[in-house]
């Protein structure tokens, strides 16, 4: 019989696959372990990121790291960003999921809640990650959030929360056209990538 981490791996992995079939604004691009440990999420939204020469600019796709350590549930998942993000709650090793987690939580609603947060739907200035990403957004709070768009897809499912959400393919049209999109900078990849031989493109 598998055990209790294993059980919450499987349901985690199947609620993942059904919520984000489909949708436009999150795609799981990657997992390694069976059931999956370790997953690479791809998020097509507008956020924030600094430029080379320090102006910040939008960028449209951003991808999130998440590890679920031995410890997972009962501790909260390792999560980081491998695509550059300016925001007060995420720096180079980590993003900041709160100070408390619950392991009722699910990883589903995690990854949408980030979404949010690379969004700047949700951030928290009190204790942040990035001062001078704080430091903005508290003197630029008219500019936000920078995508204003429903990052959670549609709950079609008995007791859905009655938090209002928009079709798929709404939201997909709302996405500007390529030619209008700033440009994304690729993520620089290390030398010595441990995903090499362990990831799994969906």
């Amino acid at each position: 019989m598998p055990s209790p981490r294993t059980r919450r791996l499987l349901l985690d992995h199947q609620t993942l696959v059904s919520r984000l079939a489909g949708w436009a604004l999150i795609e799981i691009s990657g997992t390694a372990g069976m059931p999956p440990e370790i997953y690479r999420f791809t998020y097509h939204i507008k956020g924030l990121y600094v430029a080379d020469d320090g102006e910040i600019l939008e960028r449209n796709v951003h991808v999130l790291e998440v590890n679920l350590s031995l410890g997972y549930p009962r501790r909260a998942p390792q999560c980081r960003m491998l695509t550059p993000v300016f925001h007060p709650n995420f720096n180079e090793s980590m993003a900041c999921i709160g100070d408390f987690w619950a392991a009722s939580e699910g990883l589903d609603d995690l990854v949408i809640r980030i979404g949010r947060m690379i969004a700047y739907q949700e951030y928290n200035t009190k204790s942040p990650l990035n001062g001078l990403a704080a430091k903005w957004a508290t003197q630029n709070g008219n500019l936000l959030p920078v995508d204003p768009r429903n990052i959670a897809p549609p709950l079609e499912s008995a007791g859905t929360t009655s938090q209002q959400v928009i079709p798929a393919a709404t939201a997909a049209a709302a996405v500007e056209p390529p030619d209008k999109q700033p440009s994304p900078e690729p993520a620089e990849k290390s030398a010595e990538d441990p995903w090499a031989q362990k990831i799994s493109i969906t």
